[in-house]
C-alpha cells in the first residue's frame, strides 16, 4: 500500500492510499477538529467518513503535471505515466496551489 499525507496550506488535512483495487482518502481527525477546516477540494467535503473510489480522485489526478512537465518527470525519476499515484506521490510535494501530497512510508 502506498499512501502520502495531504496538506492543505502546509497543514496536515488527511490522507490518501492506493489499495490494490481501490483509493481512499479521509480527513484527519486533528484537521476536523480545528476552528473552521476547510475541504481540499469540493468534491471531497469535510466529512470524518472514507472517501473510496476505484480510480485515483479527480482532484489529486488533476494535480499531476501534464505535457512537457509530465515527460520531464518521466525520464528524471523513471517513472510510467500510468502510475498515477506514483506519479502524485513524487510530483505533488510542491505544488502552485493550497493543496500538495508527501510521500508517507510504505506499509
Amino acid at each position: 500500500m502506498r499512501k502520502g499525507a495531504v496538506l492543505y496550506n502546509n497543514i496536515k488535512a488527511g490522507e490518501i492510499c492506493e489499495h490494490e483495487n481501490h483509493y481512499t482518502f479521509q480527513y484527519s481527525d486533528t484537521y476536523l477538529s480545528t476552528e473552521s477546516p476547510e475541504p481540499v477540494s469540493l468534491t471531497l467535503p469535510i466529512q470524518p467518513e472514507v472517501f473510496e473510489n476505484v480510480q485515483l480522485f479527480s482532484f489529486f489526478d488533476g494535480l499531476i503535471p501534464e505535457g512537457w512537465l509530465l515527460d520531464v518527470a518521466e525520464k528524471n525519476w523513471k517513472l510510467n505515466a500510468r502510475d498515477r499515484m506514483g506519479l502524485l506521490l513524487t510530483c505533488c510535494k510542491n505544488t502552485i496551489g493550497a493543496v500538495s501530497v508527501v510521500r508517507e512510508d510504505d506499509e
